[in-house]
């Protein structure tokens, strides 16, 4: 009976480890083209880091409020000029749009594990004077372009004229839930999401992100030359 219950203990134990190795390992191996160096990148993304994921942090030009004015309708003040900078997450729909995570249940874990709806989270901030010292990804025009195409098409797409945001109260004031193409499990991580979309504009990533540190390790190995 001791022998059945340390087997049971150390099969997830083992599992967690597996899938951690192997996040480490994804995330250094490489996936897209190599990235030249004589190419002019004066476009600079960030990546912000919350508790389990990744954010990309956007500045607010004439060509991103172009790409996302399509927003506007659902109340986020894309084009507005005291708006500086968008925010945009995608994760899995129950999990994700919890904002206190003592109050996560236990379906709501395993729909994040073996499958859930997917989500993006977006929300437009005014002007950051005390920006702090955030991960950057620099593109040319374009791998911006193809990187904002990306971007734009993990929407849902809306049987009516117009995107309309999900019924669900956001994590601020000013942020909306957005239904995504494509289903989060294990596998598919909010992580991998991002790794997808920097790859999308044809520069080099980890191939399989899963995790935070798999984020930081390919920043690390591919985009800070």
């Amino acid at each position: 009976m001791i022998r059945l219950l340390a087997k049971a203990l150390l099969l997830p134990l083992g599992f967690a480890t597996t899938y951690c190795l192997a996040a480490l390992i994804g995330a250094v191996i490489p996936a897209g083209p190599t990235t030249s160096a004589n190419v002019d990148r004066h476009h600079e993304v960030l990546l912000v880091a919350g508790p389990i994921h990744y954010d990309f942090l956007l500045p607010l030009n004439k060509t991103t409020r172009a790409r996302f004015q399509f927003l506007e309708p659902s109340g986020l003040p894309v084009t507005h000029p005291d708006a500086q900078w968008l925010v945009i997450g995608w994760g899995a729909r129950a999990f994700y749009t919890t904002n206190d995570y003592s109050e996560l249940t236990a379906s709501t874990v395993l729909k994040g594990v073996f499958g859930d709806r997917s989500v993006l989270r977006v929300d437009v901030l005014g002007a950051l004077p005390n920006l702090p010292d955030l991960p950057v990804l620099r593109f040319d025009e374009a791998e911006l372009g193809a990187f904002l195409t990306a971007l734009t098409q993990s929407f849902e797409q809306s049987s009516g004229p117009t995107l309309q945001s999900l019924d669900h109260p956001g994590f601020t004031a000013s942020d909306r839930f957005f239904a995504a193409k494509g289903s989060f499990h294990l596998l598919r991580t909010c992580n991998t999401w991002v790794s997808r979309m920097i790859q999308a504009s044809r520069q080099r990533f980890g191939y399989w992100t899963p995790l935070p540190v798999s984020v930081r390790i390919s920043h690390w190995l591919y985009a800070t030359s």
